[in-house]
């Protein structure tokens, strides 16, 4: 089992930034792809960043150039910095664990998953 927790979420306005951190704990050893996805309101969850065991990053187009993935080396402990955020980058936000690096994007490929951690950005 792997237990992943959010934090970091909160207010902010448009053009701000927030970091959002990702913890975990128990069998990390298997996991080798964090993943970060966001869930608007009635919407369906998708697809933000993603960083491999060796760091190869992944993201959206929607938010190249404005978030920016990390990870420790020695724990299966990242981040998610996101600066210029904009009105519709409000959504909550899931931290995600998978023991494939194929396919980031699929959201089934994770088998972990934090509860998440909401983000408001007002214009």
């Amino acid at each position: 089992q792997v237990q992943l927790v959010e934090s970091g979420g909160g207010l902010v306005q448009t053009g701000g930034s927030l970091r959002l951190s990702c913890a975990a704990s128990g069998r990390t050893f298997s996991s080798v792809v964090m993943g970060w996805f966001r869930q608007a309101p009635g919407k369906e969850r998708e697809f933000v960043a993603a960083i491999t065991w060796s760091s190869t990053t992944y993201y959206t187009d929607s938010v190249k150039g404005r978030f920016t993935i990390s990870r420790e080396s020695a724990k299966f402990t990242g981040s998610l910095q996101m600066n210029n955020l904009k009105p519709e980058d409000t959504a909550v936000y899931y931290c995600a664990a998978s023991p494939t690096a194929r396919e980031v994007v699929k959201q089934a490929n994770y088998n972990y998953w934090g509860q998440g951690t909401q983000v408001t950005v007002s214009s």
